[in-house]
């Protein structure tokens, strides 16, 4: 089992989160730890918390233990804009576009300026996304479940965050939409992002990621480097149920 990434170098440092909603826990003790330019695969079975950890990290859950630091900062009693200004962006599940407005209105509703060489701007975003770009003028509501995602994944970037979070990446899409999604990850990573992914897709994780974490009721039951969701894939399929 790998080590986790070292506490210096984590743009996430989960600890000891206990989080739900209201007064009804889902999630109990759980550490996890993203470092820039790493991938972390976020797996478990459905109902197992994948979701409310992410909603945690972004403030949009109930606290009840453990806190949530991002580039060493306790971000766990603030806002959810506040975390976002903070360098988290989010790609939720379902995508979340506004479908009457248009692809550029949609990028540019939450951009935040680029401040440093590098930083997002619609141009890049459109380099990143070709398709994007094709149709910017087209409704939310006109496009494809690929291309709702990429808008999804755009709109984060445009909000200049460290730590990008997707839950269920791949989820509904056509393989070569896949495909694109997970190209596009690996490009973000070498741009030094940390990136928090949940999906399903043991061959793809297995080859992009750095190292995964699975949750069972709320606990993180098994880490590893990721190297294990290929070298042990029936193992993994059968914590997660699908074998």
């Amino acid at each position: 089992m790998a080590d986790a990434a070292p506490v210096a170098a984590a743009v996430l440092q989960v600890e000891r989160l206990a989080a739900g909603y209201g007064s009804a826990r889902v999630l109990f003790g759980v550490d996890l730890q993203v470092a820039r330019g790493e991938v972390v695969a976020l797996m478990g079975r459905n109902g197992m918390g994948k979701t409310t950890l992410v909603k945690s990290i972004v403030g949009l859950t109930t606290r009840q233990g453990g806190r949530i630091l991002v580039r060493g900062r306790d971000v766990s009693r603030w806002a959810s804009h506040r975390i976002a200004r903070a360098g988290v962006g989010l790609v939720p599940e379902g995508r979340q576009v506004f479908s009457v407005l248009t692809v550029e209105e949609n990028l540019i509703a939450t951009a935040r300026p680029a401040t440093a060489a590098g930083g997002w701007t619609l141009a890049a975003v459109y380099d990143l996304f070709p398709r994007l770009g094709e149709r910017k003028r087209h409704f939310g509501r006109q496009l494809s479940g690929g291309e709702q995602q990429m808008l999804a994944i755009g709109r984060a970037l445009l909000t200049q965050p460290e730590l990008l979070l997707l839950d269920e990446a791949t989820e509904g899409l056509a393989p070569l939409v896949r495909q694109e999604i997970w190209l596009t990850l690996r490009t973000l990573k070498t741009r030094g992002l940390a990136v928090l992914v949940v999906d399903r897709d043991l061959k793809a994780l297995g080859r992009l990621a750095d190292r995964f974490a699975i949750l069972d009721k709320g606990r993180v039951a098994r880490t590893g480097p990721a190297v294990e969701l290929l070298t042990e894939r029936a193992a993994i399929e059968r914590h997660l149920g699908v074998a």
